[in-house]
């Protein structure tokens, strides 16, 4: 995905989420609800991990150096994973605590009980918008495949933290609607630390997969099966009889590199073999416009190549 269609989805997110922690926060003074406590501190966290995401996007566009000569597209993979580590500590650990707490102290909602329900509501609202933006950013790019695959497969890891990320909160502020609703109804405090404990399971969840992925990403990927057969199949031409082996590797969310042997007829010079890879480069990036570092190794062909 574009850099440009990335930041959008974060600065909404962002925004939003700063809006709802500062209203969450302000309704947990009010209330003393520990579903409103754990709401705010996810909607704080969040707010952190988009800080997270922009800071690695801006690092990862610096020119690559003698020190790292792939450059820093793999930061952009980095602060993703720091930002699943944050959602599973900061999120879903406090809010799981939270909860235990509050169930061996349940307190009941007394004083102010119609905020934490207006807060809610409107949080959703503006959560919404949030989700709205990171779909529109995303639905582009998902060429026909369901979410969950786009979120399984794709290399850019920002709008599948903001997609994560806005589901999350959405179904965690009607969790906290449940807990503070039936709290309200009941008079019983338990419902509160329930609702709480929903939360920061879901939060716990997200962060797995969140982790899953990104790590996934920081130990290299490589090509889809469809991108690999079109590389494969731009290699040969002229001069080019086949492939011997290829290897491929997400060095960033739009940069793949391939490495492969290809096999050049044996009567042919250093001049006709050379002007042969040109060409095959050529050919591979106009294919696959992703792939950014192509390092060919001509090779005569001992047995059958594929």
């Amino acid at each position: 995905m574009s850099s440009e269609g990335s930041n959008k989805a974060i600065m909404a997110a962002l925004g939003a989420n700063l809006g709802i922690a500062a209203t969450k926060f302000v309704a947990f003074l009010l209330t003393r609800s520990s579903s409103m406590l754990a709401e705010s501190i996810h909607s704080l966290a969040d707010s952190g991990n988009q800080v997270l995401l922009l800071v690695g996007g801006k690092r990862s566009r610096r020119d690559a150096t003698d020190n790292h000569p792939f450059g820093y597209g793999t930061l952009r993979f980095l602060y993703a994973f720091i930002v699943s580590v944050v959602l599973f500590s900061v999120g879903g650990l406090f809010a799981l605590y939270e909860a235990f707490h509050k169930w061996h102290h349940p307190e009941a909602i007394t004083e102010w009980k119609w905020v934490p329900i207006v807060v809610l509501i409107a949080a959703i609202g503006l959560e919404g918008f949030s989700f709205r933006t990171a779909i529109i950013e995303a639905n582009p790019l998902r060429k026909g495949h369901s979410w969950i695959t786009y979120i399984r497969k794709t290399k850019s890891p920002e709008l599948a933290v903001v997609l994560l990320e806005d589901s999350a909160a959405l179904v965690g502020l009607i969790f906290a609607l449940f807990g503070v609703g039936m709290t309200l109804f009941t008079g019983n405090g338990r419902w509160d630390a329930v609702g709480t404990a929903m939360i920061g399971l879901l939060l716990v969840g997200v962060a797995v997969i969140l982790a899953q992925k990104t790590s996934s990403l920081l130990l290299g990927e490589g090509a889809e099966p469809a991108d690999l057969l079109a590389i494969r199949q731009a290699l040969i031409g002229a001069g080019v009889d086949g492939v011997i082996h290829i290897r491929t590797m997400y060095v960033g969310p739009d940069e793949l590199m391939v490495a492969a042997k290809i096999a050049v007829s044996p009567t042919e010079s250093a001049r006709d073999v050379a002007a042969a890879i040109d060409a095959a480069e050529l050919r591979v990036r106009t294919a696959v416009p992703v792939v950014h570092l192509i390092f060919l190794e001509p090779d005569i062909a001992r047995e059958t190549v594929r």
